[in-house]
């Protein structure tokens, strides 16, 4: 891979998630405090995401890598992204603005599958070239929530505007991005339902371990949602200030941990990492639930700071588990397949039931943020017993 390839190709991770940071982490701070949405309504807002996570693998499936040059549909699905999520900034009743983003999430969603198709095909070798190149996503992220909080734009619709204006720059760059066309092979393959939802992984379901990290991995995402939909609004009320910028050190750790990742790999196994993953979301909410008092504001950056830990040790780690436990013919399928389980169905179900527990416990203006966060902390905490009990290291380990 030439330099300039290289420069692309991390200005494309850059962008990519610029995009998302920019609008996804405030929006539930904007529909709650200007629009005055209620909880159930701002998680099936931040619940689109996974309903395209889930509707996603057919548009890249069956259409996008067999018609057109990658970077072309990009440039087609970021230009219409953008001016999408424009519109969805104007809309001010939770109806049209749901639809109106649907709409959004289902034109990007399929960008992140794209993006990083488009990026191996670049590479000579993927599993040394790949991760300096990702990782400029994250800094993307992060740069998105330092200029959202250090504006102070939180409670404004203004993220959305950035975003959009964001994703159509995105897609006029995407035009410059090296020509990537369709495989011959993956023109004239016969295309399965099974094949684009990775259903054909479910002959793995068979082997316990594996079966247990499935359905551990799909409990666990329902509690973790209440992070991703209602994190900056709980801040905000605790009136935080720049809670956007601060929220970055969670994407902070999380590049720190990517890079010890091999060694934690070396000295505690697939299990431990995954129970460790599993205990940091545990941990986190916890802090959140206790953290609510001036005096006790470290708990907060605590529960950030272990982004890192719960996003790479159970996200990262559960993709390299699933790559080794698949045979070479199923690894594509294995990796839809848990994607499909955990960022749809899981994330799906953790919107909707984070927005009722939100609305469950609200008085007036402000939240009973304690017992909010001790909610998913104890589901965490019940996953993590069960994974821990019947998940066989002796399976995992490689």
């Amino acid at each position: 891979m030439t330099s300039t390839t290289r420069f692309k190709l991390s200005l494309l991770m850059f962008l990519q998630y610029f995009v998302w940071g920019a609008w996804y982490v405030t929006m539930g701070t904007w529909l709650g405090e200007t629009l005055h949405f209620s909880g159930e309504q701002i998680g099936l807002a931040a619940g689109t995401t996974a309903l395209a996570a889930m509707i996603s693998p057919f548009f890249v499936g069956m259409v996008a890598d067999r018609f057109l040059a990658t970077e072309r549909i990009l440039a087609a699905l970021h230009v219409m992204g953008g001016v999408v999520l424009v519109f969805a900034s104007t809309q001010t009743t939770f109806g049209p603005f749901y639809v109106v983003l649907l709409v959004y999430t289902l034109c990007y969603m399929p960008t992140l599958a794209l993006s990083n198709s488009l990026s191996f095909r670049q590479m000579d070798d993927p599993g040394r070239e790949f991760p300096p190149v990702r990782v400029l996503g994250t800094i993307g992220w992060i740069v998105a929530g330092l200029v959202i909080g250090t504006l102070r734009l939180e409670a404004t619709a203004v993220p959305l505007r950035i975003a959009g204006g964001g994703s159509i720059a995105l897609a006029v760059f995407c035009l410059a991005l090296p020509h990537t066309p369709p495989l011959e092979t993956t023109k004239s393959s016969r295309v399965t339902l099974g094949g684009v939802l990775g259903l054909d992984a479910l002959k793995l379901m068979g082997e316990r371990s594996f079966a247990v990290f499935v359905i551990g991995s799909f409990l666990i995402c329902i509690p973790l949602q209440f992070y991703y939909a209602f994190a900056n609004l709980f801040l905000n009320e605790l009136n935080v200030t720049n809670a956007a910028g601060k929220m970055t050190l969670g994407q902070m750790s999380e590049i720190f941990f990517m890079l010890v990742m091999p060694w934690f790999f070396r000295r505690l196994g697939v299990k431990w990492m995954l129970i460790v993953g599993m205990a940091a979301w545990m941990t986190r909410y916890a802090l959140f639930a206790f953290g609510t008092h001036a005096d006790l504001v470290w708990m907060l950056y605590g529960g950030i700071l272990l982004h890192g830990i719960c996003y790479d040790f159970f996200f990262v780690t559960g993709q390299i588990y699933v790559d080794t436990k698949a045979p070479p013919d199923l690894r594509a399928a294995a990796q839809g397949f848990i994607a499909f389980v955990t960022l749809g169905v899981g994330m799906f179900i953790g919107s909707w039931a984070s927005g009722r527990v939100v609305d469950r416990f609200v008085a007036g203006s402000t939240h009973d943020w304690h017992r909010i966060w001790l909610l998913p902390s104890a589901g965490a905490a019940a996953v993590l017993i069960l994974f821990a009990l019947f998940f066989r290291s002796g399976e995992a380990t490689s």
